[in-house]
């Protein structure tokens, strides 16, 4: 099974996996648990690291080009 575009899938405490739209999510904090904050008020606890949730997210919106960063060293043309 594909996990949706507008998704980035993540792990529960408890170890089950589970995919969120990374465009609803407002903050990533550390309590000591990474916690997720999401746009709608929903909290979710996840086993990955803040900076893995970023890592994930900020692949997300390069891949679906809501980000367009500039590569060192790519085209300009």
């Amino acid at each position: 099974m594909s996990v949706p575009k507008l998704m980035i899938t993540l792990t529960r405490l408890n170890g089950k996996s589970f995919t969120l739209n990374a465009l609803y999510i407002e903050t990533v904090e550390a309590f000591p648990d990474t916690t997720i904050l999401l746009t709608n008020g929903r909290r979710y606890v996840v086993k990955e690291t803040v900076d893995e949730v970023n890592a994930r997210s900020l692949s997300f919106f390069q891949k679906v080009t809501l980000l367009n960063l500039h590569q060192e060293g790519g085209s300009t043309s």
